[in-house]
């Protein structure tokens, strides 16, 4: 018996992707439809969703294509990109990634799907890389204590700036910026300034602090070391006289340039901030990459962002974690200090092995090898009588050529490099470790000079090197064992796999975290990320070099604007935070454009994400929460009450929808249209944005901007907590205000709040993925993939509600996306702590889902559309074996100090030593049929954080701490 013949144009189509991505197969969907009550997807979405924002409409998205197919158009797009060695500097500079580093980190599933390191007994490996990046950043600025990374260099300038206002002893006065500063940082520092008051003065300060600025006050000051131009210069005069000002210095630094300059708290600074691009983290068009940030002791407590600490755990094992939690915007809110959320986790931890792979001699040895190109391309310039303007310089060099800066620029350009057009009279020029002989020949000969005439044995051997002698480095640095051991390819390959051992990321298992959507980041999404046609492109090389990013931008935006209903999309902001602001920022735009600078009130409920309020605060708006009933809904008495209190003020009312409490509320409707009565505009976070997509529009149901999570709803990977992309869709009354950008004009309106990133478009070099995610679903796969995301949730609430009460539920007694389960009553009765649940998981092999978020002893659990059956059934399995694992405890069969859950998570080493507990070796570490061969083991037992906030331990520690 033959099978029966299928149409050519159906065995032409493969495979359609979403089956790959959708976890639950249609049969997985019936018996989750049938535990639920439903009897198909669309019938539990009419359930579910309300009716009032439902959008029947299909999406308008090209058909979804096969993952060849998408592959085949991405490499036409890549092919429309003309990638020129980069000699533009400006902050961003070609690199040699290790292919070591490129295939077992970038590459690498353990450690791009790996989550925000909050569990750090299952994240040991991701901290340990961090605590690396942390001494690198820690030794080079000569600071001792550097952040687990921040978003880029000119945002973290602009932490560095409301850090100065917040620690110094000047509270007002102006933030004073040197005039060789990156002139995006100079822009990112304005955009950021303005709505809180700040004024950004920019000065010439290489003769000094200017008097008549000195007598206004000065709080901050900010130098670039090198200066753009390429100038190094010795800052220890401006910095003490800024210290005698009372004003906190900050020196913005070149890491590579530290290798061989005197460091900036040498120099007297007081935080130091940058980029770690350049150590292995290809330019990818703007981003991602790693901002760091290092202060001196006094200010450690006050770092923004993330703290990698040390303490110890159970049995005194040292051992790592977030130190400091509490500074986190989350618990924060509008108290914050900062609104960062994500980090670069997954770059800066390239960035530190970058360094680990080559060690001091390697590094010294790349930064002497890139000056000495620069001096040698100087002198050559010099001897066909042009005139290089400074004497001392790094990497980079300033020629003057009265009126033929263009000129020159072009010749460059047609012979495959790219220089800077500083003015009409000046090019700029920077090397960098991808510099050669080649492209020195090509810089003469573009200057009018015959290259082929100069002679560079001879060159070399007659001219010196242009760093001055007083600011040669003279002090060791990298001096850890971890920085001189992997120096092989073996050495170093075994020392990532031994770290990503240690992990559980996506590719173990489920991460069933509310709010955070961590779902399947698909091998073809993530493929083109590091072809060099994206991976090497500048991104301020000429637009007409980029004509395939360009493509997939507008591509991209156009796609976002159509599944969320906004008339345009940004996607400069390179974090949901940094969307937020953004978004907000425009919104304060447009009042006042509108006459109405009164409007500063910001309507936040008591629910809502902490970044919500954080951002409100730094947009220079006044915060005033709203209440939540019993239900978790908005109340809307109280918020009628506040719209009428703050009505003449009210500017704009934050939402997130579905709720942080994982509920359609049926009232939004009616939330919109009371705000926009008052005069007042609609922001939906879009932080659940993944139980939308193709069933309602923000858009199109009220609101009028929102930023969306491309790391979680389009599938960018978490990245053991960074990279992420915040991009912001406005309606069309606010497209005005869009961020925009001094160096690319094209990124955004002329109209628009200045940049919120350092680059045009953010983090463009990862903006592949989404794009592919959405050619490769369709608008039919997009919906279909929120609908199992819906009935997963609800699957899960439902197979857990015997045992668990369900804390929300929304219309027909359904959740949304995700669901919120109550520990609390059990704690009461028995002890047993979130905590305990949360430890307890890893011994089932399971990250633990959201901790006491929104509310305090809840778990808030999503299972996304990715992950099938099999995997939520063994996620019941074992919360249930949990549920009666509290029961014994509550019978009194194990006291409250001693049981499974009080000390989880079980580690091998406990096997091997006298076995005191009152339960069973096997009961410990193989509950609920855990298999051995399978079995996930946590590197350590529980950690101890009181412990690591008040012994602040934030670099690498002695390698003698670990003996035993």
């Amino acid at each position: 018996m033959t099978a029966p013949r299928m149409p050519l144009t159906e065995l032409e189509r493969g495979t359609p992707f979403e089956q790959r991505h959708i976890g639950p197969d249609p049969a997985a969907r019936a018996k989750m439809l049938a535990q639920v009550g439903y009897g198909s997807l669309d019938e539990l979405t009419s359930a579910a969703v309300p009716g009032t924002i439902q959008s029947d409409e299909p999406l308008r998205l090209p058909t979804a294509r096969t993952e060849a197919g998408v592959l085949a158009e991405l490499r036409a797009l890549a092919r429309r990109n003309q990638v020129l060695h980069p000699m533009i500097g400006l902050g961003y500079h070609g690199t040699v990634t290790p292919p070591v580093i490129l295939r077992n980190i970038m590459e690498n599933p353990s450690w791009y799907t790996a989550y925000t390191p909050y569990q750090p007994e299952i994240s040991q490996g991701r901290l340990e890389a961090l605590l690396n990046f942390q001494t690198m950043v820690s030794d080079l600025t000569g600071l001792p204590t550097a952040g687990a990374s921040l978003l880029d260099e000119p945002t973290a300038a602009a932490e560095a700036m409301a850090l100065s206002r917040r620690v110094g002893k000047v509270k007002e006065g102006v933030y004073l910026v040197d005039a060789d500063c990156l002139p995006q940082t100079v822009a990112v520092l304005r955009t950021r300034a303005e709505p809180t008051g700040v004024e950004v003065v920019v000065a010439d300060l290489s003769e000094g602090l200017p008097d008549e600025v000195a007598e206004r006050g000065v709080f901050g000051v900010l130098l670039q070391y090198p200066g753009t131009s390429g100038v190094v210069r010795d800052h220890r005069a401006v910095v003490e006289r800024a210290h005698e000002l009372g004003a906190v210095v900050t020196v913005a630094a070149d890491l590579l340039a530290l290798t061989l300059l005197v460091s900036p708290g040498e120099l007297g600074a007081d935080i130091a901030v940058g980029s770690s691009q350049r150590f292995g983290v290809p330019m990818g068009f703007g981003g991602p990459h790693a901002g760091y940030m290092a202060v001196r002791e006094s200010y450690a407590r006050n770092l923004p962002g993330r703290l990698v600490g040390v303490s110890k755990d159970a049995d005194g094992v040292p051992a790592y974690r977030l130190a400091l939690q509490t500074r986190e915007q989350h618990i924060r809110r509008e108290k914050a200090t900062s609104n960062i959320c994500t980090a670069q986790v997954l770059l800066a931890v390239m960035a530190g092995m970058y360094a680990a792979y080559h060690g001091p001699e390697g590094l010294a040895a790349i930064a002497r090898r890139t000056h000495r190109y620069a001096a040698l391309l100087a002198e050559g310039l010099r001897g066909g009588g042009v005139e290089v303007v400074h004497g001392a310089y790094f990497d980079t060099l300033t020629a003057r050529v009265p009126g033929r800066a263009a000129e020159v620029v072009r010749a460059a350009r047609e012979a495959g490099v790219n220089l800077r057009e500083t003015d009409a009279d000046h090019v700029g020029i920077s090397c960098d470790e991808t510099t050669g002989r080649e492209q020195l020949a090509v810089v003469w000969g573009a200057f009018g000079l015959r290259a082929e005439e100069i002679d560079i044995a001879r060159l070399d051997a007659e001219t010196p090197d242009a760093l001055p002698a007083e600011l040669l480095r003279a002090d060791e640095y990298l001096t850890h064992p971890v920085f001189h051991a992997y120096r092989s390819e073996t050495a170093m390959l075994r020392y990532l796999r031994r770290l990503a051992d240690r992990d559980y990321a996506l590719d173990r298992g489920m991460i069933p975290l509310g709010s955070c959507t961590m779902k399947l980041n698909a091998a073809a999404e993530m493929e083109a990320v590091t072809w060099p046609e994206f991976g090497a492109m500048h991104p301020f090389a000429p637009l007409d070099q980029a004509e395939g990013y360009l493509t997939l931008i507008r591509e991209l935006e156009e796609g976002l604007a159509e599944v969320t209903g906004y008339d345009r999309v940004s996607l400069q902001p390179n974090a949901g935070s940094q969307g937020e602001l953004a978004g907000l920022l425009a919104v304060r735009a447009y009042h006042r454009a509108n006459g109405d600078e009164r409007r500063n009130v910001c309507l936040i409920p008591s629910s809502a994400h902490g970044t919500n309020a954080a951002s409100a605060v730094m947009a220079g708006m006044r915060v005033v929460i709203v209440r939540t009933g019993e239900n978790g809904d908005v109340d809307l008495a109280d918020l009628r009450a506040k719209i009428e209190q703050h009505r003449e003020a009210l500017s704009v009312l934050m939402v997130t929808y579905p709720s942080t409490h994982g509920v359609f509320e049926e009232g939004i409707t009616e939330v919109c249209a009371a705000v926009h009565d008052a005069g007042g505009q609609v922001y939906v976070d879009g932080a659940n944005l993944n139980a939308l997509l193709g069933l309602a529009r923000p858009g199109r149901f009220g609101a009028d901007v929102s930023h969306l999570n491309l790391h979680k709803t389009f599938c960018i990977p978490h990245g053991g907590g960074g990279p992420g992309v915040g991009p912001i869709g406005v309606r069309e009354h606010l497209a005005p205000y869009l961020p925009n950008h001094p160096l690319q004009p094209e990124a955004g309106p002329e109209t628009g709040i200045g940049p919120v990133s350092g680059a045009p478009w953010g983090s463009a070099g990862i903006l592949p993925i989404s794009w592919a995610y959405v050619r490769l679903m369709g608008g039919a796969g997009l919906r279909e993939a929120t609908q199992v995301a819906v009935l997963g949730a609800n699957y899960v609430a439902k197979r857990l509600e015997p045992h668990y009460p369900v804390l929300y539920t929304g219309p027909n007694g359904l959740v949304a996306h995700e669901c919120i389960i109550d520990v609390r009553p059990l704690t009461k009765r028995t002890g047993v702590s979130i905590d305990d649940v949360a430890k307890r998981l890893i011994d089932y092999g399971f990250h633990a889902p959201t901790m006491s978020f929104p509310v305090a002893g809840t778990l808030m659990i999503e299972p996304t559309e990715s992950e099938d059956l099999a995997e939520l059934d063994r996620f019941c399995a074992a919360m249930i074996a949990i549920r009666a694992e509290i029961d014994k405890v509550g019978s009194g069969e194990w006291g409250p100090e001693d049981n499974p859950l009080r000390n989880a998570p079980h580690v091998v080493a406990q096997l091997t030593r006298e076995w005191p507990h009152p339960y069973g070796r096997e009961e410990a570490v193989f509950p609920g049929g855990e298999q051995a061969r399978d079995k996930y083991w946590a590197p350590v037992r529980r950690i101890d954080g009181a412990y690591g906030d008040r012994n602040l331990v934030c670099s690498c520690p002695p390698v003698e701490e670990y003996e035993g």
